[in-house]
């Protein structure tokens, strides 16, 4: 008799485990020869060597299941021990990532699909266009695939701190507590697409790092996936500090609203200068969504839409207002 200790890396072990170890109930029984044992993330077993080779091979099956799916039923463990594959029918190849309960997370539009190949192809992308284009959201499971193949080390989520109507000061508690409203859209898309216990852990080590646009100055980050979210409310300065800030093995997603612009009107938006000093630039990806890209209700596209048309009649109407006043 032999023992063997099987640590588990990457995985969220009560997904892993099951609810009240029911999972490792059902490897005790498919394998009953083995004394099992697990504390935290190791396994610890004992028993005969042919049949404890057998069944660390099906363990990390069964993690690597658990990583890519987020998800593990007694169904997958069973086709695992009998060698079968778990591949999911359908949607695996357009896939970027899964989310919690299991659902494919992939481009659902035509310009999704550009930005997911504009990843692929560029270390620099910048991505704009109408709320509910999925522009963060595909950005953040291009960059939790990421994480999860171990071609990164973490992932840098960043967005500057301005007000839409309301004073920052006002909030109360500390920085922190002032800051997260606006970076709550990012924790929304994480929680989507990480376990819980997974993600706190993640943030406990800064393998995810959510921070203001502002803690950026000074830093050089390497081996990561950086996305800035709202980035038509940075001015020329935040914009070309935070471009600047690129290292080694990075790549940078840089999304924005061309007509969500909260700044004071005298200040110049620096995605809008961005995107034109940048043009020409190779190794830089440009992808524009629209409201066909519109994932959201139905009246979010409407909404959109109906402001487009209302800012449209206005600027024809000022100039002959003008024109009115002068006479």
């Amino acid at each position: 008799m032999i023992e063997k200790h099987i640590v588990l890396e990457d995985v969220d072990l009560l997904t892993f485990y099951g609810v009240n170890n029911i999972h490792l109930q059902m490897l005790k029984a498919l394998y009953p020869k083995l004394r099992i044992v697990a504390r935290g993330n190791t396994i610890k077993v004992m028993g005969d060597e042919v049949e404890m080779c057998a069944f660390e091979e099906n363990i990390e099956r069964m993690r690597q299941h658990c990583v890519k799916y987020n998800s593990l039923n007694e169904e997958s463990i069973l086709r695992i021990v009998k060698g079968e594959s778990t591949e999911k029918d359908g949607g695996d190849n357009a896939a970027i990532c899964y989310s919690v309960m299991g659902k494919a997370i992939g481009p659902r539009s035509e310009n999704q699909r550009k930005l997911v190949e504009a990843y692929q192809q560029n270390d620099m992308i910048f991505t704009t266009g109408p709320a509910g284009s999925g522009k963060t959201y595909v950005s953040i499971a291009l960059a939790v695939r990421a994480l999860k193949n171990k071609e990164i080390r973490k992932i840098i989520l960043s967005r500057p701190a301005v007000e839409a109507g309301e004073k920052l000061g006002f909030l109360p508690g500390d920085m922190k507590e002032k800051i997260d409203p606006y970076l709550q859209p990012l924790y929304d898309a994480l929680q989507d697409m990480i376990p819980a216990q997974k993600l706190t852990e993640y943030m406990e080590q800064n393998v995810i790092q959510i921070a203001p646009l502002a803690f950026m100055r000074g830093r050089t980050l390497n081996d990561a996936v950086v996305i800035l979210d709202e980035a038509q409310n940075t001015t020329t300065q935040q914009m070309k500090m935070f471009l600047t800030r690129m290292g080694q093995n990075t790549k940078m997603i840089v999304t924005g609203d061309m007509t969500q612009i909260d700044l004071p009107r005298a200040v110049r938006s620096g995605l809008k200068e961005a995107l034109l000093v940048l043009k020409d630039v190779k190794g830089i990806g440009f992808v524009e969504m629209s409201e066909k890209d519109i994932v959201r209700h139905r009246l979010v596209t409407r909404i959109v839409n109906a402001y487009e048309d209302f800012e449209r009649r206005k600027a024809e109407a000022e100039p002959r207002l003008f024109r009115d006043f002068e006479n």
